[in-house]
């Protein structure tokens, strides 16, 4: 094995990184399965408890916004100490939150379990943290396809789970098919161990840069026009995958189309994202990154616009999932290089968690605005229109973005 190469010991094993990168894969598969699922519980959990719209997608916001509001911090200590503990205590409060779901009566349980106990998990256990073990413990050159394979794995998690959740859900009712997902989740603790660190010791060869303190890698980045405008533009990502997760069933359903469309819409949206990550991580090393990111989010917008324009059919819905699916995460391959080009490894995982944070904010407002415009409104017209603007200005943002290292002067201190 290389210096770089996998890294982990427990021991003096080095884990190949043929398994780290397995690992990391299923466990980003299976942590975005149960979330990307979680529109095709709106409509039953509100009928059988007469709520309004607005009271599930408030707590989905709030588990978007708590996601990306614990991710800067789970990064810092997966950076500092390791991602094993940090990953297993995240995916034990996740598959918590959704027993909490599964027997929430009220929006107050609601809140704390599909909200508050299944953002905060995600934030320690999602694909956001596998993609920062891969940067510390692979080689540099499976680096940019590793991210688009961890990538696609939760996207193809997207696949599985929804026609499952559908098909619990018609059969076992929705409290069933939480608990079952809740089982899945616990999966993720054997699977972290090959993502074991020591912390700064045992990843020190691989973290590239100077010797920093938390406080300066922060002050740096965001003194930093680049990794700002990256911040930015990710906020359009979230916002619109956000919106289309909770209500995509929801609105479908609303068009006089049955059921079954709007659980295979989110499925092949998750398959073609898959393809998507992929392509976008080989194109990641082979072309511009911020010209990769502004066509992405313009081809959203294009893709967004024919949707609602045309007439709601099975056909037209499925479609539109292949095609936004193609582009559906495949934002995080550059994102995540971006980051890695301009600052290096060593906080990698912060780092990318702020700008996830913004991500989530992104998500937050869309879920939200989407159930409080739809209960105002009577439809989702407006937020679909919205997603379409935000789509083409972050495509702008991401010009002006500067594909090389942070200059370094002076060296500083750690």
């Amino acid at each position: 094995m290389t210096q770089t190469s996998a890294v982990l010991r427990e021991g003096q094993r080095a884990i190949p990184p043929e398994i780290i990168v397995l690992a990391g894969c299923l466990i980003a598969l299976i942590t975005f399965g149960p979330r990307a699922a979680a529109g095709l519980f709106q409509i039953p959990m509100t009928e059988a408890y007469g709520w309004g719209r607005d009271v599930f997608s408030l707590a989905i916001a709030v588990q978007n916004l708590l996601w990306g509001l614990g991710q800067p911090f789970a990064g810092a200590v997966a950076d500092k100490f390791g991602a094993v503990r940090v990953i297993c205590i995240g995916a034990l409060l996740y598959a918590a939150g959704l027993v909490v779901m599964a027997y929430a009566t009220s929006a107050g349980l609601l809140n704390l379990g599909a909200g508050i106990m299944i953002g905060f998990g995600l934030s320690g256990c999602s694909f956001n943290l596998v993609l920062g073990a891969f940067g510390k413990l692979l080689p540099e050159r499976w680096r940019p396809l590793a991210f688009g394979a961890g990538t696609a794995a939760g996207s193809f998690g997207q696949f599985l789970f929804p026609p499952i959740g559908n098909a619990l859900i018609q059969s076992f009712g929705f409290e069933m098919a939480l608990i079952v997902f809740a089982a899945s989740v616990l999966l993720v603790l054997p699977l972290s161990l090959a993502l074991a660190t020591r912390g700064a010791a045992a990843t020190a060869a691989v973290n590239v840069g100077p010797s920093q303190s938390i406080a300066q890698a922060l002050a740096e980045a965001f003194r930093h026009p680049s990794y700002v405008f990256l911040v930015l533009g990710f906020f359009t990502c979230g916002f619109q995958l956000a919106f289309i997760t909770a209500h995509m069933p929801a609105y479908l359903k609303d068009t006089g189309l049955p059921v079954w469309v709007g659980g295979w819409t989110l499925a092949v949206i998750g398959l073609a994202n898959a393809v998507g990550s992929l392509y976008s991580g080989f194109l990641s090393s082979r072309m511009s990154k911020r010209w990769l990111l502004s066509l992405i989010y313009l081809g959203r917008s294009v893709a967004i616009a024919a949707f609602i324009l045309l007439p709601a059919t099975p056909v037209t819905a499925i479609a539109f999932g292949i095609t936004i699916g193609l582009l559906w995460l495949s934002t995080v391959p550059p994102t995540s290089a971006l980051v890695m080009l301009m600052f290096g490894t060593r906080y990698m995982a912060m780092l990318y968690g702020f700008a996830f944070f913004s991500h989530q904010v992104g998500g937050f407002l869309g879920v939200w605005l989407g159930g409080i415009l739809y209960e105002s409104m009577g439809s989702y017209t407006f937020v679909w229109w919205l997603s379409v603007a935000l789509g083409v200005a972050s495509a702008i943002i991401n010009l002006p973005i500067k594909e090389r290292p942070v200059e370094r002067p002076v060296p500083q201190a750690a």
